[in-house]
């Protein structure tokens, strides 16, 4: 029964379109010619928007040059559109992906049923077979984040799900303190890897972003990502910056909006509510740096970060869903980089090609000795506080008129990986969270839905 049901998703993957990528190329599966080529995932995500201040800094960071900055950037956008397939169709067996190599070329995607590798291979990736389904390790990641709700972890700071390595790993000061944590918590030990660390993350203060910004006259954050709110403009930022109520100057020393809502710990995401006169835009750092939507990196990504005390930064996702103490207390479901940031960067936008990532949290080191940096979602701020991220508003085109579509998708929403919603008549399945806008409805991105 499962492999009908895989050969089926995979054959279904194959029709919507095949990897157009070297290393990740599959097989195309004859179109009529009257319809025209779906769009692949590069197109859908605009990885050719990319800024020239992005490349520059993903050429510098991670050893690249121009051309190969690009093909990574159409790489990663293709790798998680398969993975997001191989996902739907691996069902429980499902144990993460990731990429690898200077470009992106390689797509690997875990399994704990040997015989899902076929159905993995026939998408152009590699397989690997594990002990842990990615939904046990999550699991008992979710039973440290409760436990850390109620006892102090600073010697344990640090906590993730690892798909390469295919454990839940505690970087840990102490390691008795990391066995204490874990029996507290009820996990199984076969599940974990402790790893013993001098790291002690702290939120990035001493503030300014994306572009700039000040709270209450004093202390200086970036912005993260310009949003609206039905028709009030805004940005998203990190909780940390300021609480519900504490007033926001611009770089420029006006007077530009308040802080209607804020988290931290716990989470690390706020919002603010822009005077009259400011303006939300597409951009990062007040340059051509475009911003055309929130799809969720794979790990092993590139992902750029630009804060107003360093500038464009780059380097590597390398967990999801990590959690992170620091001095005032735990905060959960963020991801964690290899990009290095300063004080002064907290709040600042994180942005893998052209797609949205997250805020500037907090994290390690410093961008002279390198370090490891931790950004909030963007995707949980926008779902959170009922905001819409200001794009291009380009979608890959009109997918023609399905008459009255109808359905429960719809436009401003953040969907998850596995949700499912109607569209036209049909059931669709998301393959990448992101939040939905216009041009990007489910008949026209195979690299977000796919038909069931």
């Amino acid at each position: 029964m499962l492999q009908r049901h895989l050969r089926a998703a995979c054959a279904a993957a194959v029709a919507a379109g095949a990897l157009l990528v070297a290393g990740l190329s599959g097989s195309a599966s004859a179109r009529p010619s009257s319809l025209p080529a779906a769009p692949t995932a590069a197109e859908t995500l605009r990885t050719d928007a990319a800024p020239p201040a992005l490349l520059r800094a993903l050429q510098r960071d991670l050893g690249l040059n121009r051309q190969q900055a690009e093909r990574r950037l159409g790489n990663e956008a293709e790798a998680g559109a398969a993975s997001g397939r191989l996902r739907a169709a691996l069902g429980a067996h499902y144990a993460g992906a990731w990429v690898r190599g200077a470009e992106s070329d390689t797509l690997t995607v875990a399994t704990t049923d040997p015989a899902d590798v076929p159905a993995i291979r026939a998408q152009g990736a590699a397989a690997r077979v594990v002990d842990h389904s990615l939904a046990a390790l999550d699991a008992a990641k979710a039973r440290l984040d409760r436990i850390a709700a109620r006892r102090a972890t600073t010697d344990t700071p640090v906590w993730y799900v690892d798909v390469p390595t295919n454990a839940l790993v505690v970087r840990a000061v102490r390691t008795d303190a990391a066995r204490s944590l874990l029996a507290a918590a009820g996990v199984d030990a076969s599940l974990v890897r402790v790893v013993k660390s001098a790291e002690q993350p702290r939120p990035l203060y001493d503030l300014r972003g994306g572009d700039a910004y000040y709270i209450d006259n004093s202390s200086r954050c970036s912005i993260g990502f310009p949003v609206t709110r039905g028709t009030q403009q805004g940005f998203a930022t990190a909780g940390h910056c300021g609480r519900a109520g504490s007033a926001t100057t611009g770089s420029n020393r006006v007077a530009q909006g308040t802080f209607q809502a804020s988290v931290f710990p716990g989470n690390d995401m706020a919002w603010v509510a822009a005077n009259a006169g400011w303006t939300a835009t597409p951009y990062v750092n007040g340059s051509s740096a475009q911003v055309t939507g929130s799809t969720q990196a794979t790990v092993g990504s590139s992902v750029c970060r630009s804060g107003s005390t360093t500038g464009w930064h780059c380097g590597t996702v390398q967990q999801l869903n990590s959690s992170v103490t620091y001095q005032e207390g735990t905060v959960t479901g963020v991801t964690r980089t290899s990009v290095c940031a300063e004080p002064g960067d907290s709040g600042g936008s994180f942005v893998s090609g052209s797609q949205a990532q997250g805020v500037t949290s907090g994290g390690t080191g410093n961008c002279t000795s390198g370090g490891t940096t931790y950004f909030q979602p963007v995707n949980r701020i926008l779902q959170s506080y009922g905001l819409t991220l200001k794009t291009t508003a380009t979608g890959p085109g009109d997918p023609g008129d399905p008459g009255d579509p109808g359905g429960t998708w719809s436009a401003g929403t953040v969907y998850q990986a596995g949700a499912t919603v109607t569209y036209g008549g049909a059931v669709y399945r998301c393959l990448q969270t992101h939040q939905a806008q216009q041009g990007w409805e489910p008949p026209n991105t195979p690299a977000l839905w796919q038909r069931q």
